[in-house]
Parts: C-alpha cells; structure tokens; sequence
C-alpha cells in the first residue's frame, strides 16, 4: 500500500485558516467547517442525523412566513476565522443571494440548528453554540439523540449577556412563537 504525501495545502498558514480559504482550498471534504482557524473534517453522517435534519428542513419549509427561507448545510461566516456549517439555518428572505454563494454571514441567520453527532459532539453543545451567540444569531437549537428520537433544546440569545437561555426542552412536540409559529410532531421521524 502506498501511503499519499501529506498535502501542502493541509498545512495551516501562520495564525491559521481564514473564512475565505474554504473557497480557495483544492479538493476539501464535502461539509469542511472551519472552527477558530481550523480545518475540521466531518465523519459520515449516521441516519439519525440525515432523519433529524429532513425532519426540521422539511417542516420548517412549510411553516416559514415568506420572510424567511431554510436552508440546510451551508456555511455561515461569523468572522474571519470562524465559518461553521450548520444543519439547519432560517435566514431573511432578502438575503438569499444568487446559485454561486458559498456562504451566508451572521447578520443574515434568523435560527442556527445543530443535531449532536458522536463525533462532534463537545462542537454542538459547546463552541458552536459560543460562536453562534457570540455572532448574534438569536435563536440557536441543539437536537439530541434520545432512543432514536430527536429531543430539542431550544435557546434564545439574552441581549444583556449576549449568551444563550435555555428556552425549553421538546420531546414529541416542537410548539414555538419564535422566531416564528413553528408545530412540529417530532415523532415523525419514525415516518422517514
């Protein structure tokens, strides 16, 4: 077995990777986050993850006032060395952009949605989140895995800390006002 040279483009530059490298790098991983300046590689997803995240797409596509559009595995910018791809994101309708964006900003993201993987899973619950309310994205949501159902912690961005709150917590049913009407039957995941 031949053993590949370890790429060049791998090596991070002084003071590390920024945003725009993931434009600009060759041959990246599909689903490549770039988390304080690092390259982070993402392990195939488990079918958990793929239900959770068709669940939530598709449901919030519904319920989406015309304001807001979904969007799912895109990249969100939240500085120069922080661009992280979350599952799901609501972004505000006039920041669409065009079939070659790449990348949506902070301002731009109305909800950022996580479903926990095994092998991410101190990025979800922790440092995503921090940068996430860091950015000022104000609604965050955190999906776990309980016994093949998806359970969702729900949080707000508390202006005068500009950190989460836990919000809630949802089993079966995902009932909010915000960031607009949302009524998800969460068991339907088992329909998937």
């Amino acid at each position: 077995m031949t053993v590949e040279p370890f790429p060049q483009w791998l090596r991070p530059p002084t003071g590390g990777f920024v945003a725009e490298d993931l434009d600009r790098l060759p041959d990246l991983p599909p689903h490549t986050e770039l988390i304080d300046g690092s390259l982070v590689f993402v392990s195939p997803q488990a079918q958990f993850h793929v239900l959770a995240i068709t669940l939530l797409d598709g449901a919030l596509r519904q319920l989406a006032p015309a304001a807001i559009r979904i969007r799912r595995e895109m990249t969100v910018t939240l500085d120069s060395n922080q661009r992280p791809e979350p599952d799901v994101i609501a972004i505000h309708a006039d920041r669409v952009g065009g079939p070659e964006l790449t990348t949506y900003q902070a301002e731009d993201v109305v909800l950022a949605v996580e479903v926990v993987s095994p092998e991410s899973r101190t990025r979800d619950r922790e440092r995503k989140p921090q940068l996430y309310a860091k950015a000022g994205i104000p609604h965050f949501w955190r999906v776990e895995n309980v016994d093949g159902r998806p359970v969702v912690y729900v949080y707000e961005l508390d202006p005068a800390t500009n950190c989460y709150a836990l919000a809630g917590i949802h089993h079966d049913q995902l009932r909010l006002t915000v960031p607009f009407d949302i009524d998800i039957d969460l068991r339907k995941i088992d329909s998937l």
